[in-house]
């Protein structure tokens, strides 16, 4: 999601879902994907277990998506990804608690050792290894077989297949390995049902006249309202019950705004806007400032990107009464864009949730 990133220009860019060929979703091509195997920008200072584990089950976390976005004009952050991880475990998906996700930002200037000055070729390169067989040989990385992210751990037989930890070691085995281990036929686990439906993430800027109409109706909206409830707030003083009615009122107005603004692009499933604001689906559990921690260099930081809910329809993991869930996740990175010593560095998830009435008036397009 290239181009002026400023946050004075505040431009909304949407991103898609599109098939792609395999080589198009690897790291020399600075992809913006979801699902899959991470495509890993730096080389250097990857994640690993436990910083990629949920916190609230302790089980290592699944590639969600990445999206690439350097900053314009800032050599230090001329490549730059920014790589997002969930857990599987439905039962982790607490109202509005973001402790199943984590996410990761990497950068590199144009001159670095992994990638070339020029931008990559905009056809598909000569024939050679298979695309998860290029991610293990990268700089020499050790990647994990089954989620690809990086494996300090072999297998104590083969010494060749490698893994995150020892629940992906389990994994690999009942699926495949100890039919294969020592032998000439050891698989990468490219389908495993651990990982999410891979897809390219192709983007859009969003019409400015759709956002210039819902503000112009929103202003009408509220002037009919003030006019229609010219004591509100008395009324509101006297029961809890109609506290509660107002609270529905104002959750409902919000609700309606966040589906007029996507009702002109109903399938995107990313808003990228570095130093905007994102599009709440509630009027509940909306950051302070003070909620959103500065960057571990003390710099304060500010919304990036979000993920919308329609992204749920496309990763298979439906179920009722069973089914990993949001609302909408809102990224929030350092401001300075920091550099952190050749390690990915952490950034922040705001999970934001429908309420019970919402989620049933939200279905699937």
């Amino acid at each position: 999601m290239s181009g002026d990133t400023s946050p004075s220009s505040a431009e909304v860019v949407l991103g898609f879902l599109e098939e792609a060929e395999p080589w198009r979703l690897l790291s020399p091509q600075f992809p913006v994907k979801s699902g899959g195997k991470p495509a890993w920008l730096s080389q250097r200072g990857l994640p690993s277990l436990p910083g990629l584990e949920c916190d609230i089950c302790r089980l290592p976390l699944v590639f969600l998506m990445q999206v690439y976005a350097p900053i314009s004009g800032q050599d230090r952050s001329f490549h730059r990804a920014l790589l997002l991880f969930c857990c599987k475990n439905h039962e982790c998906y607490k109202p509005n608690d973001s402790r199943c996700m984590k996410v990761f930002r990497s950068q590199l200037p144009r001159r670095n050792e992994f990638y070339p000055y020029d931008p990559p070729p905009e056809d598909e390169p000569p024939s050679g290894p298979e695309p998860d067989q290029c991610l293990l040989s990268v700089s020499g990385l050790k990647l994990c077989w089954v989620c690809g992210c990086l494996g300090s751990k072999a297998c104590s037989r083969c010494k060749t297949v490698t893994y995150c930890g020892k629940h992906h070691q389990t994994l690999h085995w009942k699926h495949s390995h100890k039919r294969e281990c020592c032998s000439q036929e050891a698989s990468i686990v490219t389908t495993s049902s651990f990982l999410f439906p891979e897809s390219e993430l192709v983007t859009e800027p969003e019409e400015e006249e759709d956002k210039k109409e819902d503000d112009t109706k929103e202003a009408e909206e509220e002037e009919d309202r003030s006019v229609d409830c010219p004591s509100l707030a008395d009324a509101l003083a006297e029961t809890d019950l109609e506290e509660m009615a107002m609270h529905e009122t104002e959750d409902n107005k919000v609700f309606q705004r966040f589906k007029k603004r996507i009702a002109p692009e109903p399938h995107q499933v990313v808003r990228y806007s570095r130093g905007g604001s994102p599009l709440w689906v509630s009027s509940q559990h909306i950051p302070s400032d003070q909620d959103i921690p500065p960057c571990t260099c003390g710099t304060k930081r500010m919304f990036e990107f979000q993920v919308m809910p329609q992204l749920l329809n496309s990763l298979c993991v439906d179920s009722t009464g069973a089914s990993i869930d949001w609302g909408t996740l809102a990224i929030y990175t350092c401001s300075a864009s920091c550099n952190h010593d050749d390690q990915y560095c952490p950034e922040f998830i705001w999970k934001q949730d429908f309420s019970s009435d919402q989620h049933t008036r939200m279905k699937p397009t």
